[in-house]
């Protein structure tokens, strides 16, 4: 445990931008997963809806500090692709 007021400071902070970062990722995650499944049930306008929510959330989670930018992109396009590769 920390001796220091600064030190103690520092953890609850920490502990605190953990939680909000855990909450982006989480909801990047759901998201990514809705649009998956919608691309396995075969609905191209469920997916293209659930894509739209999922590149915002993704979009989200990578300004916040939650994901690198390569991930991101990374996600966003492979997301792309299995939803225009659709018929």
């Amino acid at each position: 445990m920390p001796n220091l007021k600064n030190a103690k400071k520092r953890v609850l902070v920490i502990k605190k931008k953990e939680n909000e970062n855990n909450k982006f990722a989480a909801t990047m995650k759901n998201s990514i997963k809705k649009v998956e499944k919608a691309v396995a049930s075969k609905d191209k306008e469920k997916a293209q809806d659930a894509l739209k929510v999922a590149i915002k959330a993704i979009d989200k989670a990578n300004a916040k500090g939650a994901t690198k930018s390569n991930t991101a992109a990374r996600n966003k396009s492979r997301l792309t692709k299995k939803v225009n590769s659709m018929e």
